[in-house]
């Protein structure tokens, strides 16, 4: 709770004016049936037109003020909801780009969407009627019930009788209806899941035929959610039935009562009119109440699950007086062990020992699974080492300000990803200030200038969501250059020139020599071509470096890369 009301932030005005407004609105509505009585009593019972008129204006005047007070407090409760919801939803998206990737693997990218939409939405509509609602019902019962008092004591204990029926019902609609809401939301992130990868994967389900498949998976889920929410839904509407009872039960026991007294001359007939209109504020009060305790009740669950992401830690972050620059783009594994679950008896990476020099060219081949993509992840510290140390520049990367090892690391994952936007605007993700000149020139590095020139939008080009009105090796090429364009010490390519063909592959490779000679590069591919002619070549196998050499080393010492280069060899002459 202290992490959520936290966000209430520039707020507090509008969250403090909204119960005030409410208790006035509130002291008001309790006043008027006072006024009514005594209008009936003093002014029309006897036929006094000068009391008429006086009780008659402060009663126009009451209700004017009552309707001016409820409707600031509207506007002001939905200032603060939804500025808290704005807050709210500010930090959860913060704390996730503060994630590191073992933080990420724990959540669902459809989970964390729920949280930040719906779960944020009933917490939203939860806090607007606490500043409003729960205000107005209880400061309403209870001067309903002291002026109910006031006018006959007696009349007034009926209300006492009902309370605790109200509070066992409560009590047991709240027991059975908070698990579904949680079971509920759970379910929703496995139907976002759903949407997400059957609109992201769209062209794969059309050419498949596999349209019935994904409308049978996505009704088994939208089933799952009626199923449980009609569940609820039942539950939850035996509180109006419960609610109706207690009111009419109240009004007949008081009638009777009521009419006794005005018979006996006990009590007047404005005063048992002013009973009535405190006893339908009184049990009005009351099934507020239970309509904030079933809101609450759904809001726990999404209470939870946000708070879930916002007490998330980071597993990595900056150490005190951290390192400001990498001096240059050497790499070191020393004895180097990693587990994605910190498993010692689950590792991905098994003591890996390298050492790699500022400038150099380094190739890493292996089969699929051998943890390639694992080992140049710990470089820009997206995961951290389990065992051992990894320096770059010399420097253990733990001891690096983050922003500062990632800006001196590019690096063009596996699964290249554009955002909509031109093509200049993603190219400016590597360096938001670029100039054309820059942008141009790290396209002609990555030989993808020629086809952006031959759209006719050239540069401006709009990019579909995810890249996908662009084929796979264009994408592949405006990534490369967008790394380019941060002029890193160390570029790592996972695997990122699999889309394009291989004379293209040779001009990259020979634009990265020739014009970025400083900079380190590691390049992860599965065709021999693509790194034949580097400064060294890691062979992984199985979580550890099998071997490592030039080319003509490899081919006559390593088995596996021997295999791997017959294997292909064999193939382009097939082709061929």
């Amino acid at each position: 709770m202290k992490n959520l009301l936290g966000c209430i932030g520039e707020y507090k005005k509008a969250s403090i004016l909204a119960p005030v407004s409410v208790t006035l609105e509130v002291i008001l509505e309790v006043l008027i049936p006072l006024l009514m009585a005594s209008l009936l009593d003093q002014g029309i019972t006897l036929g006094n037109m000068d009391m008429i008129l006086f009780y008659g204006v402060l009663l126009v005047a009451a209700a004017m003020a009552s309707l001016a007070c409820g409707v600031l407090s509207g506007n002001f409760a939905a200032v603060a909801s939804s500025g808290f919801a704005k807050n709210l939803r500010k930090k959860m998206f913060y704390k996730v780009q503060d994630f590191s990737f073992t933080n990420i693997d724990r959540f669902s990218a459809s989970s964390l969407v729920t949280r930040l939409t719906t779960d944020v939405t009933n917490v939203q509509n939860a806090y607007q009627m606490v500043i409003r609602v729960a205000v107005r019902a209880p400061i309403m019962l209870i001067s309903a019930f002291i002026m109910a008092c006031k006018i006959n004591a007696r009349l007034a204990l009926i209300y006492l009788a009902i309370i605790p029926v109200l509070g066992l019902i409560l009590g047991f609609i709240i027991k059975i209806a908070h698990p579904i809401f949680m079971r509920v939301f759970k379910t929703y992130d496995k139907l976002n899941n759903v949407v997400q990868e059957n609109v992201h994967g769209i062209r794969v389900v059309k050419s498949f035929v596999r349209e019935d498949f994904e409308n049978q998976k996505f009704d088994e889920i939208s089933g799952s959610i009626y199923k449980d929410f009609n569940k609820v839904e039942k539950i939850l509407a035996f509180n109006s039935p419960a609610m109706q009872s207690c009111v009419y039960a109240c009004m007949l026991l008081i009638s009777w009562f009521g009419a006794h007294m005005i018979v006996s001359g006990t009590m007047t007939t404005g005063e048992l009119t002013s009973m009535f209109t405190y006893t339908m504020q009184i049990l009005m009060s009351l099934m507020m109440l239970s309509m904030i305790f079933v809101m609450v009740t759904m809001s726990k669950a999404s209470v939870e699950r946000i708070s879930e992401v916002l007490e998330e830690q980071p597993d990595i972050a900056d150490v005190s007086n951290p390192v400001m620059e990498v001096p240059n783009g050497s790499i070191t594994f020393e004895h180097v062990s990693f587990s994605y679950s910190k498993d010692m008896e689950r590792l991905s990476l098994k003591d890996i020992q390298l050492d790699i020099k500022a400038g150099e060219t380094v190739g890493i081949i292996g089969g699929t699974g051998s943890a390639k993509s694992t080992l140049v992840q710990l470089i820009p510290r997206l995961y951290d080492v389990t065992e051992g140390v990894l320096k770059v520049g010399g420097i253990d990367v733990r001891r690096y300000d983050l922003e500062v090892l990632r800006d001196a690391v590019s690096m063009v994952l596996q699964k290249n990803v554009l955002f909509s936007g031109t093509i200049k605007e993603n190219l400016r993700w590597g360096n938001a200030g670029a100039t054309d000149e820059e942008m141009i020139h790290a396209c002609r590095l990555s030989q993808a200038d020629d086809f952006i020139k031959a759209f006719p939008d050239g540069y401006d080009t709009y990019i579909e969501q995810g890249g996908s009105n662009v084929s796979g090796g264009q994408k592949q090429r405006i990534c490369i250059a967008r790394a380019l364009l941060k002029k890193p010490k160390i570029l790592i390519l996972d695997d990122s020139t699999s889309a394009v063909d291989t004379r293209t592959d040779a001009l990259i490779q020979k634009a990265f020599a020739q014009e970025i000679p400083d900079t380190t590069k590691i390049i992860i591919a599965q065709r021999i071509s693509s790194v034949q002619n580097a400064d060294k070549i890691i062979v992984m196998d199985n979580g550890r470096i099998s071997a490592v050499g030039t080319h003509d080393e490899l081919l006559s010492s390593s088995s596996i890369y021997q295999e791997v280069y017959y294997s292909q060899v064999k193939g382009d002459s097939d082709n061929e």
